[in-house]
């Protein structure tokens, strides 16, 4: 049997979780599919699944041939989609990440126009506050907003946020304007952990960073919470731009201190992609690179 087939109908078989399954996704008959597995088994020389009555699993040999099958397939499939030309019809299936709010801000409006245009293609959307490792989890196109570490992806610089620290009007009119970071000790802070996970802020004095230690009056995991207690009139707290961007346009939030402001947050769109460019991440990165850079809020 050609080798691609026997790594596709096992990749099959531990994605469904058994040989059933398998067979169902691949339009193809248990008998056949249980036959694939063993016949790989034999050409590898080492058994890849361990079988009961209820379940498969695989053993450690298997879980490695798992994951440089999945790799080797999607390069196949890959080369594919660049021999069909630059101007194939974007298909099949495209994962794409971002953190929670700015997915939901500006990632999605993104993948709502691009349905509307490729209708071939079906995006699975993982919007998650936290770094996904986009090999492990099968993600094509990440939407990164920080310094990136150095890595084997594609990166796409499309903007910048800062990092602000804002209050309503009516707390800075009852309470005063801080002049100097150090001014913040007098008045009531909220921090959003996952800007700040310290009881601190960083700033950025005559070219040298100053660090400032708080006592928060409020801690919130979510920005979405730190956003609504200062809107409230309840303190200073410090987010990125774009997470207030409506607040700082209607005037509902007032930044303070900008001019020891910390350099900009860059965004970069980071793609997987191989050897060879796949139509349905080249056109989502293409799409995606103009919404972003048309955003006055991220630029």
């Amino acid at each position: 049997m050609d080798r691609l087939h026997l790594m596709s109908v096992y990749v099959a078989v531990v994605d469904a979780e058994g040989f059933a399954g398998g067979a169902r996704k691949l339009q193809m008959s248990p008998p056949a599919v249980t036959r694939a597995v063993a016949a790989l088994e034999e050409r590898l020389g080492v058994k890849l699944l361990n079988r009961t009555t209820r379940y498969v699993r695989m053993t450690e040999a298997g879980q490695k041939y798992y994951e440089d099958a999945k790799r080797i397939i999607a390069l196949a499939d890959e080369a594919d989609n660049a021999a069909l030309g630059i101007n194939a019809e974007p298909r099949g299936q495209l994962t794409v990440t971002a953190s929670v709010l700015f997915g939901r801000m500006y990632v999605m409006p993104g993948i709502v126009e691009y349905l509307r245009r490729y209708p071939a293609v079906e995006v699975n959307a993982l919007f998650v506050d936290r770094v996904v490792n986009m090999l492990e989890e099968g993600v094509d196109v990440a939407i990164r907003i920080g310094d990136l570490p150095d890595s084997s992806y594609r990166a796409l610089r499309v903007g910048a946020v800062r990092r602000v620290v804002c209050a309503s009007p009516g707390y800075l009119a009852a309470r005063g304007i801080p002049q100097t970071p150090e001014d913040l000790a007098a008045h009531d802070i909220i921090l959003a952990r996952g800007l700040n996970p310290a009881n601190e802020m960083r700033f950025l004095r005559d070219g040298q960073t100053q660090t400032v230690k708080l006592q928060p009056i409020l801690s919130v995991s979510d920005n979405d919470s730190a956003a609504g207690a200062a809107l409230a009139g309840l303190g200073i707290t410090r987010l990125l731009s774009y997470q207030i961007a409506e607040p700082l346009q209607t005037g509902k939030l007032k930044i303070v201190l900008s001019e020891f402001e910390s350099p900009p947050v860059p965004i970069h769109i980071l793609h997987r992609e191989g050897r060879h460019s796949s139509a349905k991440i080249r056109s989502f990165v293409d799409m995606m690179a103009g919404r972003l850079r048309a955003e006055l809020s991220l630029n």
